[in-house]
């Protein structure tokens, strides 16, 4: 110990056998470093799955309230237009929800919420959306009704070439995205892209409600009459809520529409 204080070569000595020996001691203590990597490894993996997890989670939830808060907002724009569509028409009106579609190939009909306990519902009341005439009550139950829908076959619609004023009957052929007018000469004065409004006649709908758009003119010379395809303005497949249509009453002397239901003739 004395030799160890008062000389340096001891000291060196030591150095050197510190520097023989660092290898073994790095090379006892590489297990130890190597456990706590592993260790440190695992738990961050398996804290980047826990996390990852919670994250999928929150993901999901956040796209189902969006979904949610999308379908929200399209209802909100679709009411909008309705209640748009409730002011221009200036008679008194419901609005009503959809509540089953009748399957029926042959068929063309809704159910809606509304019944005589809501309302003086009426069979022939006009049923519209925002964009067009869309159909009529046949059916009135005191929480329900049934609506024909302007494109079953045995539904009838007297309309109006809006640019002209030709008067035509519109009637449904089973399909959901068609009409016909019937019994038009080929030499009848309609175009494709022309405006078909209701014509009020038949004192069921009130005139000046869109009905649709001519999508084809079909002119064949060995027939009397020429085939004219409507596209109907209504969203009859797409509109969840309608409006009920009370029509104004007339008040001119002896038209057959004043002072009470209209007359469902068509």
């Amino acid at each position: 110990m004395t030799l160890d204080q008062r000389t340096e070569a001891i000291q060196q000595v030591r150095a050197g056998l510190s520097v023989l020996v660092y290898p073994l001691q790095y090379a006892v203590n590489i297990p130890a470093q190597l456990l706590d990597r592993a260790g440190e490894s695992l738990t961050s993996r398996q804290r980047l799955q826990e996390e990852n997890e919670a994250l999928r989670r929150e993901n999901a939830a956040l796209r189902s309230q969006l979904q949610k808060l999308t379908f929200i907002e399209t209802e909100n724009r679709q009411l909008r237009e309705l209640l748009q569509s409730a002011k221009r028409v200036g008679d008194r009106v419901l609005i009503a929800e959809l509540l089953a579609v009748d399957l029926d190939p042959y068929r063309k009909a809704v159910v809606i919420n509304k019944g005589s306990h809501d309302d003086s519902l009426y069979p022939g009341q006009p049923l519209v959306d925002a964009y067009g005439v869309m159909g009529k009550l046949i059916h009135v139950n005191p929480w329900s009704s049934t609506a024909m829908l302007i494109t079953d076959p045995n539904h009838a619609l007297p309309v109006q070439v809006a640019r002209n004023g030709l008067r035509a009957i519109a009637v449904g052929i089973g399909t959901e995205d068609q009409l016909e007018l019937q019994h038009l000469p080929n030499n009848a004065d309609v175009r494709k892209g022309d405006l078909l409004v209701t014509s009020g006649l038949g004192c069921v709908f009130p005139a000046g409600y869109p009905v649709g758009k001519v999508t084809r003119v079909e002119i064949n010379p060995r027939l009397p009459f020429a085939r004219i395809v409507v596209a109907p303005s209504a969203h009859l497949t797409r509109s969840r809520e309608v409006l009920l249509v009370w029509p104004g009453q007339s008040e001119r002397p002896g038209d057959p529409c004043a002072f009470g239901k209209p007359r469902d003739d068509t």
